[in-house]
């Protein structure tokens, strides 16, 4: 479900546009990040009253410099999607030190709570956990998977991929075959499976942690003639549902994808109008209610509401 917030204009009491600074990845990273970065600039905009610097980096410490940079720029608010959870707490700090407001988006990071404002994320790890169930209902006598990974070290990679590792090592008949980052890139996964297969390992499982690199291992399985989907011989799993990827699923040509909502901007830029206005937020972590399709029960109504 997208959603939907009324945007107004807000300013200093000055009058003067409000400083922002945005952290975020790269649109290029995933068809989810495309949808994240379009709704953070259409709603920090001139128009609507702020002075918008914006930053994309897939990589930490790149992100941390420019998170500096904005700090020593005198931005009002920091707005980051961190490239990893760790490392944050010197920035942070400085932030606070400084009196620049600070909101987590789409991730969280490992730091005192103390240090943000309010965090608009996912539940990284329920999305995992989503995952692992639906593969559990498969009831198949033995899961051989192929795991591709997100980039190492993000809120997203680590949510997604322990449940699947608890599932392993709780379950006999679970195995990994291998598992491998492909920092969300489609062409990586492709190579990804297409060495498992060359190798002539058994698999029927493909968990990958973003529907690019789905896409990508299905490229694979489809040079290779290997069956997949709910009548082949291979599951897919995807996250983020993207809307291709959900029609991928209602064709029946993958199983299983899980929601992830790229809509943060809407409920940030209500909570800097609390905040602008001499009030307090109520909420300290708000969560985004997200779900799993199957292809087996997915309708064309989810694909045109869930769809991104």
């Amino acid at each position: 479900m997208v959603l939907a917030f009324a945007v107004c204009g807000v300013s200093t009491a000055s009058g003067a546009p409000i400083k922002i600074g945005i952290i975020n990845n790269p649109p290029s990273e995933s068809g989810y990040r495309e949808a994240n970065a379009r709704d953070f600039e259409s709603v920090f905009t001139a128009a609507n009253g702020y002075d918008v610097r914006v930053f994309y980096s897939i990589t930490n410490d790149e992100q941390l410099n420019a998170a500096r940079q904005f700090i020593t720029d005198d931005v009002e608010y920091l707005l980051i999607s961190a490239a990893e959870t760790t490392g944050w707490d010197g920035v942070l700090r400085s932030a606070q030190e400084a009196g620049i407001k600070v909101f987590l988006l789409d991730r969280m990071i490992d730091v005192d709570h103390s240090f943000f404002e309010a965090a608009v994320v996912s539940d990284m790890r329920k999305q995992g956990e989503i995952a692992v169930e639906l593969l559990k209902g498969l009831n198949k006598p033995e899961y051989n998977i192929i795991h591709i990974q997100g980039a190492m070290g993000s809120d997203a990679q680590i949510g997604r991929t322990n449940p699947l590792n608890e599932a392993v090592a709780a379950n006999d008949n679970w195995n990994i075959v291998v598992q491998q980052t492909a920092t969300w890139d489609e062409a990586t996964a492709k190579q990804i499976v297409e060495s498992v297969i060359n190798t002539r390992d058994s698999f029927n499982v493909v968990y990958a942690e973003n529907d690019g690199m789905a896409a990508g291992a299905v490229a694979a399985l489809g040079e290779a003639g290997i069956s997949h989907g709910v009548d082949g011989d291979v599951v897919i799993i995807g996250f983020d549902c993207n809307t291709w990827a959900l029609e991928e699923l209602l064709a029946g040509n993958w199983n299983f994808n899980i929601q992830c909502s790229p809509f943060q901007a809407g409920p940030i830029h209500e909570m800097i109008q609390t905040l602008q206005g001499g009030g307090a937020l109520t909420q300290k972590i708000v969560i985004s209610d997200e779900k799993g399709f199957d292809a087996r029960t997915i309708t064309q109504a989810d694909v045109d509401q869930y769809g991104i």
